[in-house]
C-alpha cells in the first residue's frame, strides 16, 4: 500500500515529464513519420499526368515534379511565419483581462 508521499512523489514524476512530441526517444520516430508523409505525398507523382492549368500563358511551373507537396509546405510555412509576425503586432499585455 503507498503512503502519502509516494503519492505525491508520484503524482510529481508525471506532472515533471515532457510532453510525448519533446521526449528525445522519440524524435527518431517523427522524423521517420515525416518522411513517410513525404513519400506517400510524392509517390502519386509517378502515376499521375498533370495538366498545366497556365501553359498558354507560360506558366509550366505546376506541371513540375513535386509541386503540390512543396508548395503546400511552402505555403503552411509562410502562414506560420505570417502569424509570427501578427502576434507581435497583436499582442496583449498579460494583465490585459485583469484590468
Amino acid at each position: 500500500m503507498k503512503t502519502s508521499t509516494e503519492d505525491t512523489q508520484d503524482h510529481s514524476d508525471q506532472s515533471e515529464r515532457k510532453h510525448w512530441l519533446y521526449r528525445k526517444e522519440n524524435l527518431p520516430k517523427l522524423w521517420i513519420i515525416q518522411i513517410v508523409i513525404l513519400l506517400l505525398v510524392l509517390l502519386p507523382e509517378f502515376f499521375i499526368h498533370h495538366h498545366l492549368y497556365f501553359e498558354e500563358q507560360g506558366f509550366v511551373l505546376d506541371g513540375s515534379f513535386g509541386f503540390y507537396g512543396w508548395y503546400g509546405f511552402i505555403t503552411c510555412a509562410g502562414m506560420v511565419a505570417l502569424a509570427k509576425i501578427l502576434g507581435i503586432f497583436l499582442k496583449r499585455k498579460d494583465t490585459y483581462y485583469d484590468e
